[in-house]
């Protein structure tokens, strides 16, 4: 039997599965978690200590039809500029509840299209926030930038207020793709970004790119990889694209019937890993590609990679801190989200209170389970040991989810008495395998596919 027949019999090719970026996910947020525990676990920050911050622009020049992300069009600069208006409202209360001396180990800018910002208020909300927490001295500044959303003026505000990262979705390069897909982005206005800012000393890039595209072939995709390639990015990320017009309604203006079947799913992915590899990038987890230099590489070698919402990263900080509508931040207590509609956010921040609507407090049983699974997802393993003597798991327990596993996944993982591992053939498998350590009930409708 060959080895995509066996991958099918288990059911990669049907399987829809959560990311992972979080655990519980957080289709499982409750309404139980309040304003009130936000304002604590912020509170209990140690002094001194070293926490990331993210603030999510949810706004967009064009919405492009494959996006999922709660974002919102603009064509004017108005909404943007009333929304930051409360953002620094939001930053105030923020600075009341923080302890003294606290830095940033992380500061990322998301969206939506952070860039939309003009340049005199990316500086103006940059000083405000490093006024509240200064840059850690080995910290670091990312913002996602949109090529077709960028000038001098704002690429020159972001260097001068420090940014070390730009992040750049690009999807994929072929015209007939992003046409069906709505994002007009062409390599060159993608080139002459990158090398403005790396004029500019910005010398980090990162850049994702989509597999499972409606009309995508492993030739197309080849075609974009060895683009990009050419701009040599510092690490890659290399999503599944989440076909959901159920839950995004923007996806309906993409046919169905263009998208690749699971098994061609594969092969794309396939495609775009071996050239990758073969250009040199270490793998990372999943779905990430990074050069044997960068950071994340050495936090993958060290065992220090982690995951959190933006997918893999090296920040090893306890908290992030998420400000701006439908953000969530993660504390070592639990989650807590912000309210979804930018509305319903501004009413609360100006009313003086915190907009947290949902969100989860962990369980012992959920801080063993979620460190199992970030495991997995980073290492292919997850020692026994850590979880019963690090998390204080029930060892019978540990052992009842690893036996579950053996025997659903089979030679597709290895249990021993280090713990349980995922060889290379099971690595398609990891987001099932993941599964199997969830407690929670998993509604297949909400996730993405396995592959």
């Amino acid at each position: 039997m060959d080895h995509v027949t066996q991958l099918s019999q288990l059911g990669l090719f049907d399987a829809r599965v959560p990311r992972y970026t979080s655990y519980p996910t957080a289709t499982k947020f409750s309404p139980d978690l309040t304003p009130d525990h936000f304002a604590e676990w912020i509170r209990q920050i140690p002094p001194g200590s070293d926490i990331s911050l993210y603030i999510h622009v949810p706004f967009c020049r064009r919405l492009c039809w494959f996006c999922a992300c709660r974002t919102q069009g603009s064509t004017s600069d108005g909404p943007v500029l009333a929304y930051l208006d409360t953002l620094h409202a939001e930053l105030a209360l923020f600075a009341e509840l923080l302890p003294a001396d606290v830095r940033l180990a992380r500061l990322h800018w998301g969206g939506g299209t952070p860039t939309m910002i003009p340049a005199p208020q990316m500086r103006t909300l940059a000083r405000r926030i490093f006024e509240i927490a200064p840059l850690a001295p080995d910290g670091e500044f990312s913002v996602e930038i949109d090529p077709n959303e960028i000038d001098a003026d704002r690429l020159d505000a972001l260097a001068e207020m420090g940014m070390t990262r730009a992040s750049i979705g690009v999807q994929d390069f072929n015209p007939e793709i992003q046409a069906i897909i709505g994002r007009d982005q062409s390599f060159e206005i993608t080139m002459r970004t990158v090398d403005a800012l790396r004029a500019r000393g910005v010398r980090s890039l990162n850049a994702d790119i989509l597999f499972g595209l409606p009309h995508q072939t492993p030739r197309r995709i080849g075609e974009t990889v060895q683009k990009l390639l050419t701009l040599t990015p510092d690490r890659v990320a290399l999503y599944g694209y989440a076909h959901v017009p159920w839950m995004a309604r923007r996806q309906q203006m993409i046919p169905s019937n263009t998208l690749p079947r699971p098994e061609e799913r594969l092969d794309l992915f396939d495609t775009a890993r071996r050239l990758f590899l073969w250009d040199g990038y270490d793998e990372i987890g999943i779905d990430h590609f990074a050069r044997p230099h960068d950071s994340m590489s050495e936090a993958a070698r060290t065992g220090r990679l982690r995951r959190n919402f933006q997918g893999y990263t090296d920040d090893t900080a306890p908290t992030l801190v998420g400000l701006g509508a439908s953000s969530i931040s993660r504390f070592p207590q639990g989650y807590a989200q912000n309210a979804p509609a930018t509305a319903q956010w501004k009413k609360a921040i100006h009313a003086g209170a915190l907009a947290t609507v949902r969100g989860h407090a962990f369980t012992r049983e959920d801080r063993w389970r979620a460190r199992a699974i970030e495991a997995l997802m980073c290492d292919f393993h997850v020692s026994r040991h850590e979880l019963v003597s690090g998390f204080g798991a029930d060892p019978a327990a540990v052992e009842a989810v690893f036996d579950q596993a053996a025997e659903q996944f089979g030679e597709f993982i290895i249990c021993d008495p280090t713990g349980l591992s995922i060889p290379m053939a099971g690595r398609p498998l990891t987001r099932m395998i993941a599964a199997s350590f969830d407690a929670y009930a998993i509604e297949s409708h909400g996730h993405s596919p396995a592959i």
